[in-house]
Order: C-alpha cells, then sequence, then structure tokens
C-alpha cells in the first residue's frame, strides 16, 4: 500500500468517525462529513466497489439529513399550531443556540420559538406549547438524521461487500 492510499483511508476513518459522532451531537455537520468520509474509502479504492450511483445515493441522503437537521424545530412548532413567528424564532434558536454548548443547543429552539410566539400573541400557554413543539420537533430531527446517517454507512457496507 503506497503513502497516497494509507493517507485516503486515513483521512476516510477521521472523517466516518467524526461524521458519525456528528449525527449525535447537533454542532458537528454529521451526515456531511460521513458523507466526506464514504467518498474517501471508495477514492482509497478507485471506486472499485462504491461507484458514482452509490455516491449520488448517498450525496442526496446527505442533503435530506442535513436539511431534516435544520427544519425540524420549525416543523414542530408547525405541527402544534403556532404562528409563523414562531417557527422562525425555533430555527433562528437553533442557530443562536450553537453559540452556547450543548445547553444552548437543547434550549436555542424552545426559547426562540416561545420569543416568537409572544410576538405575536400574549399567550403563554400558546408560547410554550410552540416551544414544546420546536424541541419535539428538534428530536425528530436527530433521530431522522441518525436513521439517515446509519443508512448511508449501511449502503455503503453493503455496496463495498456486493
Amino acid at each position: 500500500m503506497d503513502a497516497g492510499t494509507i493517507i485516503l483511508w486515513t483521512l476516510a476513518a477521521l472523517l466516518t468517525v467524526t461524521g458519525l459522532t456528528g449525527l449525535i451531537i447537533p454542532v458537528i455537520p454529521g451526515p456531511i462529513l460521513l458523507l466526506a468520509g464514504l467518498v474517501m474509502a471508495a477514492w482509497a479504492e478507485n471506486f472499485a466497489f462504491v461507484g458514482p450511483v452509490i455516491i449520488t445515493i448517498l450525496t442526496l441522503l446527505a442533503i435530506l439529513a442535513h436539511a431534516l437537521d435544520f427544519m425540524a424545530g420549525a416543523m414542530g412548532v408547525k405541527r402544534f399550531g403556532a404562528s409563523r413567528k414562531a417557527a422562525v424564532g425555533a430555527a433562528i434558536g437553533a442557530v443562536f443556540g450553537i453559540f452556547f454548548g450543548f445547553i444552548g443547543i437543547l434550549a436555542g429552539p424552545f426559547i426562540g420559538a416561545v420569543i416568537g410566539e409572544l410576538s405575536v400573541q400574549r399567550n403563554f400557554q400558546a408560547a410554550g406549547l410552540a416551544g414544546i413543539g420546536a424541541w419535539l420537533g428538534m428530536m425528530a430531527g436527530a433521530a431522522a438524521k441518525m436513521a439517515i446517517g446509519f443508512s448511508m454507512a449501511g449502503i455503503f457496507i453493503i455496496a463495498r461487500l456486493f
């Protein structure tokens, strides 16, 4: 094995492990890093086992997982019947929450949705429900992101073996 192949395999392993970690830790863009790691692994084998069709499928899944992760909080707010401002607040809260660590990631969408709903109506019950919807949506998005990410790894392994 030449030095270039060793470097590719090392990068593939690092990116894949970081991507799998990012499926659990919201701050890390897991699906994108996982995709990069899987592409590096395919490249290390000169795309002999995993070709353009599988890479395209993995890319589409990574994009879907990434999009779901960002939209989930806002979708949860809407599911609870909250206003558009609450949905926008949940999305903004998710972005700002990243800067405040793990607690910010968990609380950001909730706080954003509550503030957004309170700006429309002074009903604390509706605002609280909007926050709960944002949080539940975020949890559903995280579960979907994990499922898609592990599916990506499974598709790669199956394509590699068969």
